[in-house]
């Protein structure tokens, strides 16, 4: 909390007056929701902010990963993804947190700027993709050659895979998990075999 208690204005503006202005401080709302709501195509971001939304923690790399993804290939300013994250981390410290934010959006003017390859964080940290697949069953069937890029799939596979996960939905079988903004400090479960099992969870591949 020091920190915000001798500069209480990184909540609501740049750190550095030199960054004013870089970003629109009211964000393209299709990709804030997309971004939101783990639908941005991009298979850990959407695995980690799923994760996120339902258990309420992910460890340091994904939370930076996911607020850098915000701030450069969606160039979002970083007031409304940083209000979002605040309100699903069940360990929230707002010292920490905006300070945090601003240093992965790079307007501190202090930081290195910090740009994170989604792709290379998803076979570095998950790559046999099985948190990519809990968190985000339409990719389930994706084989583990293309799950941490399944847009380099060629037509006919992205069809196979298509069909594959709407018959699974038809059969009962696994859907995405709700990303409602409520905050849940219990981990999930899924239904297989009539057994409950636990989902990978995020420390898990930390």
């Amino acid at each position: 909390m020091q920190k915000l208690e001798s500069e209480p204005r990184i909540e609501f503006e740049n750190t550095h007056r030199a960054c004013n202005g870089l970003r629109d401080p009211i964000p393209d709302p299709h990709r804030l929701d997309a971004w939101r709501q783990g639908h941005t195509g991009v298979p850990f971001v959407d695995a980690c902010m799923c994760a996120l939304i339902h258990i309420g923690w992910i460890n340091f790399r994904m939370r930076a990963m996911l607020m850098s993804f915000s701030a450069y290939p969606l160039w979002l300013h970083w007031r409304e993804p940083g209000l979002h994250l605040a309100r699903v981390f069940t360990d929230y410290e707002p010292g920490i947190h905006w300070s945090r934010v601003q240093m992965q959006s790079g307007t501190t003017g202090i930081d290195r700027l910090r740009i994170y390859n989604p792709v290379k964080q998803s076979q570095d940290q998950d790559p046999d993709g099985v948190f990519i697949r809990r968190w985000v069953p339409e990719l389930a069937a994706v084989p583990d050659a293309r799950i941490h890029s399944p847009w380099t799939m060629s037509r006919a596979e992205s069809r196979t895979i298509f069909e594959t996960h709407r018959s699974r939905r038809r059969s009962g079988g696994a859907s995405r998990t709700s990303t409602s903004t409520s905050t849940s400090t219990s981990t999930s479960t899924a239904e297989t075999g009539g057994k409950r099992k636990r989902p990978p969870s995020p420390e898990s591949i930390s």
